[in-house]
């Protein structure tokens, strides 16, 4: 078996010190100055995106306690009220059966209300985030 010596990373070049490492007191200034890229401007507005997050939250939020709202509500009932679950509702069909059978339409009202609160809430406010950094390029180009 053979044993690789190369390293799995690649090593940093050697630290190039300003001075003279065993003597640190004779500290000269570098001949060249480091060339320094200019400040940028950061992209959007930083309240429009702490907007955007929120109505995101709230629509995750929302679309999440939906759907599981009701399926909590179901296991709780049939932990606590069995009497409940197994009671008939029409000749046939109890209770418990009827409340599974509810919760397909339960999870697509909470993909439509996802989709609502989208369209809504989150949507606008991306477009004219969107919109504003389009502006901001077209400005940055004319420059």
């Amino acid at each position: 078996m053979s044993y690789d010596t190369s390293p799995s990373y690649p090593r940093p070049p050697a630290q190039q010190y300003p001075y003279d490492p065993a003597q640190p007191w004779q500290y000269q200034e570098p001949q060249t100055a480091a060339l320094r890229l200019p400040r940028r401007e950061a992209l959007g507005h930083h309240s429009d995106l702490r907007i955007l997050r929120g109505a995101y939250r709230w629509q995750r939020r929302v679309a999440t306690l939906t759907a599981l709202g009701y399926f909590t509500l179901f296991l709780v009932l049939s932990a606590y009220a069995p009497s409940f679950m197994t009671s008939d509702i029409t000749p046939g069909l109890p209770a418990g059966l009827l409340l599974a059978l509810v919760q397909l339409p339960v999870t697509c009202l909470a993909v439509a209300l996802y989709e609502h609160t989208a369209r809504r809430s989150v949507d606008p406010i991306a477009d004219r985030i969107r919109k504003q950094a389009e502006l901001d390029v077209k400005r940055e180009a004319a420059r």
